[in-house]
């Protein structure tokens, strides 16, 4: 999932950002892991992959909302 950007996320499926997401989270696991055992090499790793979470997330969000907004508007008419 390294460097995942924000272009590449819009283009997925909701299933496929889920999937990344799930990815993301068992990398920052894993590296969190490495750091408490002292196996660690590379600790900016744990900073970049935080970010790529952070980035997946903000994405099914806007997603959320932009359903949200969806139904209100089919609502209103």
């Amino acid at each position: 999932m390294a460097n995942t950007k924000a272009t590449e996320l819009s283009t997925m499926s909701d299933d496929e950002v889920r999937e990344q997401l799930a990815q993301a989270k068992d990398a920052l696991f894993k590296l969190r892991f490495q750091r408490a055992v002292g196996q660690l090499e590379n600790h900016a790793s744990i900073k970049q992959t935080k970010r790529d979470v952070a980035r997946v997330m903000t994405e099914i969000r806007a997603r959320e909302i932009a359903a949200a907004e969806a139904l209100s508007e089919g609502s209103k008419r």
